[in-house]
């Protein structure tokens, strides 16, 4: 077996073999489990890099296991696989930067790191997934290992979320199960292709193939929060800051959105979607979850909670992209995916520094907190200018591109749901940094921790959220440049169409 037959495996191993031996440490070895933590995730990083090197310079990356007679288990790297796995393992590392920060002192942090490691390889397993089989696989083990990250603390609140969490999953996911069989008695084996892998299939099969893409769609919305399926994420909003950032930007959620890409772009093409007319059904679900999302928002007082409602209108964004045909939606849509990570990790990691350091978990806590802790609400605000949509901001080049994809294939109702959408973000926003940065204190804190040393709070959950918004401020001013994500985007729109 080759280097780059192996590479994917390596990939894997990095935070599989970390969990595994965080498993067999005790509790007390704390210095260890960093140290095996923040080895890991970096060893991911060098070994991502180097999986982008090979996939740019046009080599096959691929390792393949035959384990049953036309059944493959294919861990692949191809443009959308760089695009996903880059984001995960970046926003690995500094989410393990804060939850070593955040869960000082708390117990259960082996079993805590231990699954939160065996949660990112389940994450770049379906990122690296070559066939829907692969997919699923990795898929399912993602539900298994997130459920002691949300049910972590053991109340009763945390595990009836839990319990919701698995019941939404674990029918999405019989959803997809029935619409994989399916499909395979009418196409036979076949691995992700660029432009479609079923587009042969007679016409005669469109009915059935309209129903499986539905069912598929359906099964990935309830991870990615395609109204109505998203009630489980609100509530999963009990679980420690880590998991939140870590749910909303790279795994849970993202993979939903990232399974709802690979069935449109590389089960049956864009151009074979177009012809069964199912894209207009999920631009109108999507649409649809954008401004559902924005208005629940608007009501919500707890912090957190507002935040996972705009998760569930902002990772809609994506599906938006991909449902309307054009290179320049496609665009808009597969850059949001990461640069509606990047900004929600940042709000989240703000969200849980204001919790730990002064008890603050509503909005109406909120006033005076930009004058206590400065360098946290400055990053919270740059990431909610960017969710806005302000230039020169992240999000701003994803509705940019999204706004353009739409006037050129003449949907243009898509620019006044992106201009309501915009108008709502403002409406949910605006009023907590007015809050924090323009009204008086009221009161002492909730709870408010005095941290060691110079700064606001531990500099171990500081830097993350100032890396955070570093990076939306950079991913929007250098867009241009071929190092940002929106040029790899490009890359791949251009393979797709």
């Amino acid at each position: 077996m080759s280097f780059y037959q192996l590479l994917p495996v390596l990939v894997l191993a990095t935070s599989l073999v970390t969990g595994v031996l965080i498993f067999l440490l005790g509790e007390e070895r704390a210095r260890t489990r960093t140290v095996l933590n923040l080895l890991g995730a970096v060893l991911k990083i060098v070994l991502v890099g180097v999986m982008i090197r090979a996939v740019f310079m046009g080599q096959l990356v691929e390792t393949r296991w035959t384990f049953l007679p036309g059944m493959d288990f294919v861990l692949r790297a191809d443009a959308m696989t760089i695009l996903f796995s880059s984001l995960s393992a970046i926003l690995w590392l500094v989410t393990t930067i804060y939850a070593i920060g955040y869960l000082e002192d708390s117990p259960n942090r082996r079993r805590f790191f231990g699954y939160f490691s065996l949660c990112v390889t389940a994450t770049m397993g379906v990122s690296l997934a070559g066939n829907l089989l692969t997919f699923f696989v990795f898929y399912e083990v993602l539900t298994l290992t997130t459920y002691p990250l949300v049910t972590h603390r053991g109340t009763d609140t945390s595990l009836r979320a839990g319990g919701m969490y698995l019941r939404y999953t674990l029918i999405g996911s019989a959803a997809i199960l029935l619409a994989m069989v399916w499909l395979y008695v009418l196409a036979g084996p076949f691995d992700f292709t660029e432009t479609g892998a079923i587009g042969f299939l007679d016409a005669k099969h469109g009915p059935a193939l309209i129903v499986i893409f539905f069912l598929l769609v359906g099964g990935f919305g309830v991870k990615a929060a395609l109204a109505p399926l998203h009630r489980w994420l609100p509530e999963a909003m009990v679980a420690p800051a880590p998991v939140s950032a870590l749910l909303h930007a790279v795994a849970v959620v993202k993979a939903g959105a990232f399974g709802i890409v690979r069935v449109v772009y590389d089960v049956y093409g864009v151009t074979f979607s177009a012809q069964l007319g199912v894209l207009p059904v999920l631009a109108a679900a999507s649409a649809f979850t954008i401004i559902f999302g924005s208005v629940r928002a608007l009501f919500q007082d707890d912090l957190k909670r507002r935040l996972a409602y705009s998760t569930v209108s902002q990772v809609s964004y994506i599906a938006l992209g991909v449902a309307i045909l054009g290179p320049a939606s496609t665009i808009g849509g597969l850059v949001h995916l990461a640069h509606q990570g990047i900004m929600k990790i940042t709000m989240f990691f703000c969200a849980g520094n204001l919790a730990e350091t002064l008890g603050i978990h509503a909005i109406r806590e909120m006033k005076g907190a930009g004058r206590r802790m400065p360098w946290t609400m400055g990053a919270f605000t740059v990431a909610a200018l960017g969710m806005i949509g302000v230039p020169p901001l992240a999000g701003f080049i994803s509705k940019w591109y999204l706004g353009v994809g739409a006037a050129e294939s003449g949907d243009y109702w898509v620019l006044g749901v992106l201009a309501v959408s915009s108008l709502l973000n403002a409406a949910y926003f605006l009023p907590i940094l007015h809050a924090a940065w323009f009204k008086p204190q009221e009161g002492d804190w909730p709870h408010e921790h005095h941290p060691r040393g110079r700064f606001e709070t531990s500099l171990w959950l500081l830097a993350p959220p100032l890396v955070t918004a570093l990076l939306v401020l950079l991913a929007g001013l250098f867009a241009g440049t071929d190092y940002s994500p929106l040029a790899w985007v490009k890359i791949i729109a251009r393979r797709e169409y």
